[in-house]
């Protein structure tokens, strides 16, 4: 697959490879440095994604026809998880830290660039300095099947995105979001159902 790209345009252009085998296409710019990583059949990993981890552990799942374009960084540590679903695409520049809690990923979600996904935030105590405070999590992410999530949102820790829902570009997400939902804002809030 690697040479067969070289005959093939870059970007997009490459998600066909990943259906002409059932390994898939994983861009030789991609680096994957995780011990625990499981790859379905048919995913695509284009250009410099990066899947890091240091532990067998902390797992990345990644099911069958799961597209994952250029520069997004996946990152797990401190007892965190990936398991993204089925035929999810992300898009470029996407962040996955799942560091103390982990990130469920429905299938067929659409997840568009620059979204980011955090399941720990900071403790914030008067007397420790900010680099030294430790991390906390009001637990995992998880975002059902058939969610949309518009550029640049992010999804905090301990959030439950429910199945069919829709977020608008720019949303913040610090809580629960009901199936089929529309939703948006900072922080996000639902606008109306999709009925």
């Amino acid at each position: 697959m690697w040479l067969a790209g070289w005959f093939y345009p870059p970007y997009k252009a490459r998600h066909a490879l990943a259906q002409m085998a059932t390994a898939g296409y994983v861009s030789p710019s991609a680096v994957l440095q995780h011990p625990a990583l499981s790859l379905g059949s048919n995913v695509f990993l284009g250009d410099r994604v990066t899947v890091f981890g240091r532990s067998v552990e902390e797992r990345v799942d990644l099911g069958s026809d799961v597209f994952i374009n250029q520069d997004t960084l996946i990152e797990t540590g401190h007892g965190g998880s990936l398991v993204i679903g089925s035929r999810t695409t992300v898009q470029p520049r996407c962040q996955f830290a799942a560091y103390q809690g982990s990130i469920h990923i429905g299938e067929d979600v659409q997840i568009a660039p620059a979204c980011a996904f955090y399941p720990y935030n900071h403790s914030m105590s008067a007397d420790v300095p900010m680099k030294q405070q430790p991390l906390v999590s009001k637990g995992g992410i998880r975002i059902d099947d058939d969610v949309w999530l518009g550029y640049g949102v992010i999804v905090l820790d301990g959030v439950h995105i429910g199945k069919g829902a829709v977020i608008g570009a720019g949303s913040v997400v610090n809580r629960d979001i009901p199936a089929g939902t529309i939703a948006a804002g900072v922080p996000a809030r639902a606008i109306k159902d999709r009925g």
